[in-house]
Parts: structure tokens; sequence; C-alpha cells
């Protein structure tokens, strides 16, 4: 993936990468979701189960580090980010 420089684009073109920027962040937030329900459905089972067999735990420890790793990643949109404050194109 190639990085693009923000600061040569013209603004329509600003506000079409805030676009995908938004639905990006949006399928982000919504692939976090469905691991933390992955991971709240699982613990619930486990309680109610009559046997709270310990390894049931070791498949959710990868809905874990999957969010776990979404959450640390750093933020590849910084400098489309900055290029819009800097115009005022909030």
């Amino acid at each position: 993936m190639e990085k693009k420089d923000f600061t040569k684009l013209s603004d329509t073109e600003l506000l079409a990468e805030k676009k995908q920027l938004q639905k990006s962040k949006l399928m982000h937030a919504a692939w976090i979701g469905f691991l933390a329900g992955i991971l709240i459905f699982g613990f619930v089972a486990w309680i109610l189960s009559p046997e709270r067999k310990v390894g049931f735990f070791i498949p959710m420890f990868f809905p874990a580090f999957f969010i776990y790793k979404s959450i640390k990643t750093p933020n590849k949109h910084a400098d489309l980010e900055a290029a819009l404050k800097e115009r005022g194109l909030n």
C-alpha cells in the first residue's frame, strides 16, 4: 500500500479520503464489537455450564488477542487527520 501525500490533494479529494476513513473506523469498531461479543458469550456460557472446565477458555484467547492487536496498532491515518485539521475540514 503506497503512502499518499495529503498536502498535495485538493479539498474535494481530502473529503473523499475522509469518507473512506470514517467507513474504515466504523468497520474497525464493528470488528472489535463482534469479537467482544464472542468473548462475552463464551464467558457467560462457561458460567452457566454445569461443568466449568478451564480448558474452555483456550479458544477465548484468540478473540482477546485480536482485540488487543486491533487496539494497540498505531494510528495509520494520523497524517490524513492532520491534513484535514490543518485545512479546517473536520
